[in-house]
């Protein structure tokens, strides 16, 4: 029987734990997609599609993507069985999440890799994505310190130092979306203003030489952990009191632990090292694929 795809169903969930067993079998993680399926099958609507590949009654492969804003598409959890690899399934996917995307209104379509991923880069080529920014994880240890700048939490502020920061550009002007973890997002002036309001946006310095936006406090291995959006900064100085900002707000949360996005820079990755002392130790890479509306 030729490979077909089709809605994701809850019946589909003991091969979807079979398929994503050893996904990463070399490395000590264990994957997320078993425990969010069932979520993710209840969560299916306008603004989000899960798609499997059907071989004989069973679903070999996965896929999700996720309306972010009307024009924004993130496409996350491709998984295809150890014994289908190479068939060209992950492309078959690919392009019914395109198709359902384009019709939603989606004009761009991005996903994120991790950077030792090299079946999900070549996938990710291979598919018509190209790389477009790179970003690693910082974690601040919440603790109650006063920062040596200046604390604001002024969004027009923020949207000024954001539109003319050079973490910006690397970044292509995303950050983590506020709605969907482990997605970006383009960060919006709107954005910031109700982050103002519902969660926290942190300048440093009177003229300001940093920026950081709160998005959400989250579960993570038994830890609660506050997400921010991104962190950017002028030099070591700021670096230094922009995380101590973080850190303090943090702190006022109760959390065990944080979580801040940053551009993928020599500059920005030496300095948030040694201002913070807790970075991840490898990057992340976002891919992109555009006009979908064409491609579909």
């Amino acid at each position: 029987m030729s490979p077909t795809v089709r809605t994701a169903r809850h019946d589909d969930y003991d091969d979807i734990v079979e398929l994503t067993s050893d996904v990463w079998a070399d490395r000590a993680m264990a994957d997320y997609i078993p425990d969010v399926f069932r979520d993710w099958v209840d969560d299916d609507g306008a603004d989000r599609k899960t798609l499997v590949v059907d071989v004989d009654g069973h679903a070999v492969g996965l896929a999700q993507a996720v309306m972010l804003t009307e024009t924004e598409a993130w496409f996350q959890g491709m998984r295809i069985d150890s014994d289908y690899r190479g068939q060209g399934l992950g492309s078959l996917l690919t392009d019914h999440l395109i198709e359902w995307a384009a019709d939603a209104g989606a004009s761009v379509g991005r996903s994120m890799v991790f950077s030792w991923n090299e079946a999900g880069l070549g996938q990710s080529l291979a598919a018509g994505f190209e790389a477009v920014t790179s970003f690693r994880w910082v974690h601040p240890e919440p603790r109650d310190e006063t920062p040596g700048m200046t604390v604001g939490n002024d969004p027009a502020t923020a949207w000024r130092y954001w539109q003319e920061s050079d973490g910006r550009d690397v970044l292509s002007g995303l950050a983590l979306d506020s709605g969907e973890s482990w997605a970006l997002s383009t960060l919006t002036r709107d954005t910031l203003d109700r982050l103002a309001t519902d969660q926290a946006v942190l300048t440093v310095g009177d003229k300001p030489r940093g920026l950081a936006c709160r998005v959400r406090t989250t579960e993570a291995d038994g830890e609660r952990l506050a997400e921010y959006a991104v962190g950017v900064w002028s030099d070591v100085d700021a670096a230094r009191a922009l995380f101590t900002a973080i850190a303090a707000d943090a702190a006022t949360l109760g959390v065990d632990g944080t979580r801040v996005l940053i551009p993928e820079t020599p500059r920005h990755v030496a300095q948030a090292a040694y201002a913070s002392g807790n970075i991840d130790g490898r990057p992340d890479f976002v891919f992109e694929i555009d006009g979908l509306g064409e491609l579909s």
